[in-house]
């Protein structure tokens, strides 16, 4: 197939496509609200990581490979706006709106180059042609938003054959490694990240997507065009198709495998993409099965004012106005929070968070979080690798409190989650306040967090991309597959090499070495502490004390004759004896005679000055 047919196709659609968005009044008196470009949140915060960490995913250096409990990236300050969770990398937005990103690049998903491993797990920033306000992660791609409605993405998509990269390069897809312009036309409102494909809602409401769509997500194409093996092939699958939404959406949400929009007109749900365990919402015939258009979710009932929707791979999370949380879809490992066996074929609101207005939720693997309005982090499902957070590295069927600052938003990866916590430093600023920090007190507990070192663990092999991207793929039923009632179980992720990794306590250094001050001792301490047996029996420890002995006024080193040289250059027991006799004499200093009093033999002073020495 010429390639030049399918961009000329795709270049006419997109032509189209603008012509119909280029008089939003119309739209406006059909009901449709025109979008603006977002601009970054100000509040600023800290970020924190907790789970699996062997690719650096987690940004609290090499030797951190897991941890049940979330750590401070203390690298990326308190400046940070906006994070999210990649499969195996993490993205974080500061308030000057630079990206940092940290963890996996195999297939180019930090938008940077990364010469060894350390610079994997360490946060850098991405360069990009202007400031971004929003960012994205997928399995192996990224997306950020600029202030002027642009989007780049950076990194690959993947489907069941493997890498399809994430531009198109002649007949073939090609990943990149920097950041590459996705047009669609028009200004863009809001980015959403799948596994493996890419979300664009623009100020007209058109919804644009891009990727994998073998399961559908993509919404635009038949079950016979969604693979790379069609007749058009990478060039229909990378290049950004609309997607036929009558009215446009006013939000867009994006998961493993499914899409979710929010109608603009109607506030209505609906979704496209894998619903074999019914996680989209949607019942009737087409309930599971996978849906390859849009269709309307059932389950979410328009008089809920839906905020948000978290997609994981078998399950979905929804949050309405209310601060309440509803689940629907598989149940294994608890990820569904309601505490039964069976899996939820409507939604249903999460027992444990009745009564708790929440304000932010994410949906992993096979894991849920949610953020209550007093910055409480709750956190069920599996949890095998500390990615719960709660301090324990095992499932939990009911939502538990991992313990952490308080927190705003959280994102949920493949097996690690991102926290971003208030700061309280900005806040104090801001408020007419008390007295501010002094640089004492900053010191202090800079200090307090650098007192808990990261206890290195075993080191492990690096588990490569496409290992861990094979035990994902088990899990997912293909297309053909997807109207069976039940997929086959998707097995918990595999440990690298089989191994089974378990926390090793913190350990804290309680002595401080570096604000412990020792007192310098006197003229008379010197020459107490030289005459004591422990002093002269050390060789190493005499002769440098010797050389410092000028700084003292021990007149005894001050003078030398020429009998007392010789003295030295003799046995240490003569050395002994003639410093004895040499006490006994008058010395010079200054010109001024001073007696020296006679070196004595500890026990025999009174109240003796404890020996002090320094290594």
């Amino acid at each position: 197939m010429p390639a030049a047919r399918g961009v000329k196709r795709t270049a006419s659609k997109s032509s189209a496509a603008t012509t119909s968005t280029a008089a939003p009044k119309n739209k406006k008196k059909r009901g449709v609200t025109q979008l603006e470009i977002p601009t970054a949140p100000k509040k600023r915060g800290r970020v924190f990581t907790c789970g699996q960490g062997d690719v650096g995913q987690l940004g609290l250096g090499e030797d951190v490979i897991e941890t049940n409990k979330f750590k401070q990236v203390t690298a990326l300050g308190d400046k940070v706006v906006d994070c999210c969770a990649g499969g195996m990398h993490t993205i974080a937005l500061d308030c000057d709106g630079k990206v940092w990103t940290f963890g996996c690049n195999d297939e180019g998903a930090l938008g940077r180059p990364t010469a060894a491993d350390s610079e994997e797990g360490a946060p850098r920033a991405v360069a990009l042609p202007g400031r971004a306000v929003a960012v994205s992660a997928g399995d192996s791609h990224s997306a950020a938003l600029l202030h002027d409605g642009r989007v780049y993405a950076w990194g690959a998509f993947r489907d069941s054959h493997g890498s399809m990269g994430l531009v198109v390069r002649g007949r073939e897809g090609k990943a990149c490694r920097e950041p590459a312009p996705i047009d669609v036309g028009e200004p863009a409102h809001a980015i959403a990240s799948g596994g493996d494909h890419l979300v664009i809602l623009c100020t007209s409401g058109s919804v644009y997507t891009m990727g994998c769509g073998e399961q559908g997500q993509l919404g635009r194409l038949s079950q016979r065009s969604a693979s790379r093996d069609a007749r058009q092939g990478f060039s229909a699958l990378l290049t950004p198709g609309k997607v036929t939404l009558k009215g446009g959406a006013c939000r867009v949400w994006a998961g493993y495998h499914a899409t979710f929009a929010l109608h603009a007109h109607t506030r209505r749900v609906y979704a496209w993409g894998l619903n074999n365990y019914g996680q989209l919402g949607i019942t009737g015939e087409k309930r599971k099965t996978a849906l390859f258009s849009p269709v309307e979710c059932t389950a979410f009932t328009p008089t809920n004012n839906w905020t948000r929707v978290a997609c994981g791979q078998h399950h979905t999370l929804a949050l309405d106005d209310s601060g309440q949380v509803y689940a629907i879809g598989r149940c294994e490992y608890g990820r569904l929070g309601l505490g039964g066996n069976a899996d939820a074929e409507a939604l249903e609101a999460v027992p444990r968070l009745r009564g708790r207005r929440c304000v932010s939720i994410a949906a992993g693997t096979c894991n849920s979080f949610a953020v209550t309005d007093t910055g409480e982090v709750l956190a069920w499902g599996m949890g095998s690798e500390g990615q719960l957070g709660t301090g324990a590295s095992c499932d939990a069927e009911e939502p538990a409190p991992a313990p952490a600052p308080p927190a705003r938003h959280v994102a949920a990866g493949g097996q690690h989650a991102v926290l971003l916590t208030d700061d309280p430093v900005s806040q104090k600023e801001e408020s007419p306040a008390p007295e501010p920090e002094t640089a004492e007190q900053k010191t202090d507990e800079a200090r307090e967090d650098e007192e808990e070192p990261q206890v290195p663990e075993k080191k492990k092999p690096r588990g490569t991309k496409r290992q861990k991207k094979q035990e994902q793929e088990d899990e997912v039923s293909s297309t053909s597959s997807a109207a069976q009632p039940h997929a086959p179980n998707d097995a918990k992720p595999q440990k690298v090499n089989g191994d089974e990794k378990k926390e090793t306590p913190m350990e804290v250094d309680e002595t401080d070495n570096a604000t412990e001050k020792k007192e310098e001792p006197t003229t008379e301490e010197q020459k107490e502490t030289e005459t004591e047996p422990e002093a002269e029996k050390t060789e190493p420890e005499t002769e440098p004390k010797e050389e410092s002995k000028p700084e003292t006024t021990d007149t005894s080193s001050q003078e030398t004759t020429d009998s007392d040289t010789k003295s030295q250059e003799t046995t240490k027991s003569e050395d002994k004896s003639n410093d004895v006799e040499m006490a006994e004499e008058k010395s010079e200093v200054n010109g001024e005679p001073e007696l020296v009093e006679p070196k004595q033999v500890e026990g025999l002073l009174p109240n003796p000055t404890p020996l002090t020495t320094t290594a």
